[in-house]
Parts: C-alpha cells; structure tokens; sequence
C-alpha cells in the first residue's frame, strides 16, 4: 500500500472513531469493526505501516553472548 492509501484509511478510521461510528467506508470498501480495542488495533497497525513506510523499516539488533561453562 502507498502513504496515500494508508493516510486516508488512518483518517476515515479516526473520523469514525471519534463520531462512535463502528463501520468505515475507504475506496469502496466497507469494515464494522466490534469493539473499539478493535479500531484501536488497526489505528496501531496503521501508525505503524506509515512510520514504516516513511523512515524506512526498523533495524533489528541482534545481541550474542557467550561463555565457557566455568
């Protein structure tokens, strides 16, 4: 998915949350989410794909330790 995509989910998703609306409409497509852990969730996901999307994916630091059993 684009920025642009994933902007426009992220605001029609805020404006159904703040109105208490459970069902979004973006490009066609049609959601009722359940609950609001629900659309908090996918607000979540979302944050997370356009920081993702713009500073590029996180790095993952892979730490080793070892010993000698002593």
């Amino acid at each position: 998915m684009t920025l642009d995509e994933l902007t426009r989910q992220r605001t029609a998703l805020l404006a159904a949350r703040y109105r208490g609306v459970r069902t979004v409409e973006v490009d066609g497509r049609r959601v009722t989410y359940a609950t609001d852990a629900e659309m908090a969730a996918a607000l979540a996901d979302l944050e997370k794909r356009i920081a993702a999307t713009t500073t590029g994916t996180p790095r993952r630091r892979i730490l080793t330790s070892a010993t000698k059993g002593l």
